[in-house]
């Protein structure tokens, strides 16, 4: 039985001064997020695709970690491979530096451009615009976090032609140390879409509901819980069944945004409001 190709397009990235390093990637490709994406906060990024190796990916994070720049993690990976020419790699190391690796028998369009912090890369795409959106959004959204501007890369891809096959699935990956969930974790980002007709919208929907249970909202932007809001809070509480703030947000798996009882996180107060009408 013939494999399936990984037919993708993906851009590895980092933020240096933000600590963070990710991938992002689309195809026509059953759950192409379990293949193509890897990375570790201070090593690297890894995208791995076309007649994927998959062991490109912790291999390649080994040798980022021994010390390789991009480019040597590409040869060495490729140069051991007898199967190098279906390959498409992308590889962003600690630095910042970027290598991408097509294959002479990956189906066309197949190739890559690089950049500060960037591989972009792709394959069976309808042309070379798509890696070129890839690579044009990277570098014109720098004000963004990391998983907002692949996240903006993917659909400036997927705006610009995309797989030529069609869409199926999507996934996005950035860690940084001590960022994941209770900062025992270093996944800041990990979400997949499987199968889906619009996977990178669907993505991105994915990526607001991350957001607004796992993301943070500064300090001092928090709402005073007193006076009228307190009473609107407690009213609002006490129609669904709970007396204290925490208990519901526990079971609305926000409790993440909910430090003490003095003020209240907006993301916490909006999304009380929206279900206690």
């Amino acid at each position: 039985m013939a494999r399936p190709i990984v037919s993708t397009y993906s851009i590895a990235a980092c933020d240096l001064p933000a600590g963070q390093w990710g991938v992002a990637v689309e195809s026509k490709f059953l759950a192409v997020g379990s293949v193509v994406p890897w990375a570790a906060p201070g090593v690297g990024a890894v995208a791995t695709q076309a007649y994927a190796n998959p062991s490109y990916g912790p291999m390649g994070l080994e040798l980022l970690m021994e010390g390789l720049s991009a480019e040597e993690v590409v040869a060495r990976l490729t140069g051991d491979d007898e199967g190098r020419e279906t390959r498409q790699l992308g590889v962003v190391d600690g630095h910042g530096r970027a290598a991408s690796f097509t294959g002479s028998e990956c189906n066309g369009w197949a190739g890559g451009r690089t950049g500060p912090c960037y591989a972009a890369q792709g394959n069976i795409l309808v042309s070379e615009e798509t890696v070129a959106a890839l690579a044009e959004t990277f570098e014109a959204t720098q004000q963004l976090p990391l998983a907002e501007r692949l996240l903006a890369c993917l659909e400036a891809a997927q705006a610009a032609g995309g797989d030529r096959r069609g869409q199926q699935a999507a996934a996005i990956l950035v860690v940084e140390k001590d960022a994941g969930y209770g900062a025992l974790s270093d996944t800041l980002v990990d979400l997949r879409v499987d199968d889906h007709a619009r996977p990178v919208e669907e993505l991105r929907r994915l990526y607001g509901l991350h957001q607004a249970i796992f993301g943070q909202t500064p300090r001092e932007r928090w709402l005073p819980l007193e006076g009228e809001l307190a009473d609107e809070v407690d009213a609002r509480l006490g129609s669904l069944g709970y007396g204290r703030l925490e208990d519901w947000a526990g079971v609305e798996n926000l409790e993440e945004r909910v430090d003490g009882d003095d003020a209240i996180d907006p993301v916490v107060l909006e999304h009380l409001r929206a279900t206690s009408q």
